[in-house]
């Protein structure tokens, strides 16, 4: 079996904007003042990468995960 690309993450950051950071990494790869524009380039990203992206909710909380088109 093939190990899986990598997860991003799509979340709020403490200064209000959204930001897509690879799961573990201590910095955002990337912020967005829309959730939409970062779901968006979490998409493109983990579709390149073979890997997945999981959206996060304003609280925190896990709105969906597992994201990919396989």
């Amino acid at each position: 079996m093939a190990l899986p690309g990598k997860t991003y993450h799509v979340s709020l950051n403490e200064d209000g904007k959204w930001q897509v950071k690879a799961e573990k990494a201590t910095k955002a790869l990337k912020l967005f003042d829309t959730q939409k524009a970062a779901i968006a380039y979490a998409e493109t990203i983990a579709e390149n990468q073979d890997g997945t992206f999981v959206i996060h909710k304003k609280d925190g909380k896990i709105r969906k995960q597992d994201y990919s088109k396989k």
